[in-house]
């Protein structure tokens, strides 16, 4: 027996039947605690013994796994950060599902790497690709890739169009004194700002334009930025149009956009992280006409389609200019040979900066394959009214004022006089309803994303009442001071 063979270790478990009666258990743990989700506080901070169980030294010698899970269950699942319960507006986060849960067991199971090759589960990214091409209305042969989220799909889209505009030399020479400007509007996703850092481009060239009355991008003031960059002989190359906006889910004229984008020979890219997965709703697609007409498209499956995090999703036009963005044939041990599981004529790694990449693609093919589109459609209707009841209830109550119109599913509103931030604070804390803050024309907002499919009319009900019953401790507050 050679030196190797003795005594060697193995991951697996001595006792399969023990091993998979522990996983029974803990399946069951997490069904139940999905199941029980308005039993228990939306929210709670972890109590300092908790956090100090978090503090150990480095494990050296085994554990048994029941410990490992007993702990989770003990400190872990009761102090999450809340989105799946049906009381959580505070960020757009989607409710994830049980189904999606179950893939990613799935997933995890496969421990598949889509970084490449001639396997299964890249003919399983593939046809989502396909279905979201269908969907959108890109062509078919146009390319697409899951990503960990929209930052990284809109990063990657700012690359496509940046080489597009200055050629494949860039990935060699580097981007040096480059005369091109991009152009998205004032409410555009911060992650934007970020890619033209990190692309090389600067934020200098990177033009906010002024918003509208509804919150989308300014047409006119668009036109006239382009006009005045073309005359210090400045070169447009991306013009990014937003379909729901993170501050109040606006969503810009994409149609409009796709005109100038094209009239200026600029690459014309969708964030969609919000709004765009709104297509499947009949009363949502009508609001995205043009979408169909970007170059790139960028959008997350973990919001609005209710899948687990994280799976964010870039589709683009042009595969052949994805593919010349990202690709690198260099590297002898990325060879792709004629057969074998060498072969295969989609490597993902291609199109984006991983190699190695998780299964993120059948959480998704699981979740369309299950639910359908017209499931996932009304869910997505169902949230745009309970902002609409939201909208109404903030209208009918003199101490509550409406601070940005009712685009898609985000509701943004203030307690009169009242410290905004403070409630909302307070909310989270009592562990019912959770929205957020954001800042609008100077002033906090309390912000309701409703985003869940879990949320009911009863959940509007709680925070609304919730917000007067703290502005209005606030109020008898300040009046029992000044007494």
């Amino acid at each position: 027996m050679s030196r190797a063979d003795r005594n060697a270790p193995s991951l697996d478990p001595q006792d399969w039947d023990d091993l998979r009666a522990q996983g029974h258990r803990m399946l069951d743990d997490m069904f139940d605690n999905m199941a029980t989700l308005r039993e228990r506080p939306l929210w709670q901070a972890p109590t300092p013994a908790q956090r100090g169980r978090y503090r150990a030294e480095l494990p050296r010698a085994p554990g048994a796994l029941a410990d490992a899970h007993a702990q989770f269950m003990a400190d872990v699942a009761p102090n999450g950060s809340g989105n799946r319960h049906p009381g959580f507006m505070g960020w757009v986060q989607g409710g994830g599902t049980a189904v999606g849960m179950l893939a990613e067991m799935l997933a995890g199971g496969l421990d598949a790497n889509l970084g490449g090759r001639d396997h299964m589960p890249i003919e399983v990214e593939r046809q989502v690709v396909a279905w979201m091409a269908e969907l959108f209305g890109f062509p078919a042969d146009a390319s697409g890739l899951f990503l960990t989220g929209t930052s990284t799909a809109n990063l990657c889209a700012v690359l496509v169009a940046r080489d597009r505009a200055l050629g494949a030399d860039v990935r060699h020479t580097g981007v040096r004194d480059v005369k091109v400007v991009a152009y998205a509007s004032k409410g555009v996703h911060s992650c934007i700002v970020r890619a033209m850092d990190m692309t090389g481009l600067g934020w200098d060239r990177l033009r906010l334009i002024e918003t509208d009355a509804q919150h989308r991008i300014s047409l006119p003031a668009l036109e006239a930025a382009i006009a005045a960059d073309r005359a210090a002989g400045l070169q447009p190359f991306l013009i990014v149009g937003t379909a729901g906006s993170v501050d109040v889910g606006a969503i810009d004229d994409l149609d409009g956009l796709a005109d100038i984008a094209r009239r200026e020979g600029a690459a014309f890219h969708v964030d969609g992280a919000l709004g765009a997965l709104g297509i499947i709703s009949p009363q949502v697609a009508p609001r995205l006409k043009g979408i169909e007409r970007a170059d790139s498209l960028a959008l997350d499956f973990h919001k609005l389609g209710q899948v687990p995090y994280d799976a964010g999703f870039l589709l683009v036009r042009d595969a052949a200019a994805h593919k010349r963005t990202f690709t690198y044939s260099e590297a002898a041990y990325l060879r792709h040979a004629e057969r074998g599981l060498a072969g295969g004529e989609f490597w993902p790694c291609d199109y984006g900066p991983d190699l190695s990449r998780g299964f993120r693609a059948l959480k998704v093919w699981f979740s369309l394959k299950t639910y359908g589109l017209d499931a996932l459609g009304a869910v997505i209707g169902r949230t745009c009214d309970l902002a609409q009841a939201l909208a109404d209830r903030v209208a009918a109550a003199p101490e509550l004022e409406l601070l940005a119109p009712v685009a898609l599913n985000i509701v943004c509103f203030a307690y009169r006089g009242g410290d905004n931030a403070a409630i909302v604070a307070d909310l989270h804390e009592a562990g019912r309803v959770a929205p957020s803050t954001t800042t609008l024309a100077g002033r906090t907002a309390i912000r309701a994303a409703i985003v869940n499919h879990r949320t009911e009319l009863q959940d509007i009900e709680a925070l609304v009442e919730g917000v007067l019953a703290l502005g209005r401790a606030q109020a008898a507050a300040r009046e029992a001071r000044g007494a």
